[in-house]
């Protein structure tokens, strides 16, 4: 089992936990699509060879995000990391994934 956070600007939110969803991915027990979300703000700033989707190279940019948190089992986590790419609207999608012990 694998738990999977990623940021996402709150108005694509709802597209990219789908596409991560339809993989299996939130699933815990009898339910699904299972995530927790907190809001914050992000920052970045475009260096030369980057395309961004928000913002322009070499300006600050601050945007609102959701830190998006989930479980997912060992058999589609590649396949929820491949969905939340191809998903997400940024050319460099931030996430985390750490191995979950069963005690």
């Amino acid at each position: 089992m694998y738990k999977l956070a990623f940021f996402v600007p709150v108005d694509d939110a709802e597209s990219v936990k789908e596409a991560v969803f339809e993989t299996g991915a939130g699933r815990i027990g009898h339910y699904e699509a299972c995530c927790f979300q907190t809001q914050g703000r992000g920052q970045f700033r475009p260096i030369e060879g980057a395309h961004p989707h928000i913002g322009e190279v070499g300006k600050l940019e601050y945007v609102e995000e959701l830190k998006v948190e989930l479980v997912c089992k060992d058999s589609c986590i590649h396949a929820a990391i491949a969905a939340l790419k191809l998903a997400h609207p940024y050319e460099e999608v931030a996430y985390d994934v750490w191995q979950l012990d069963d005690l």
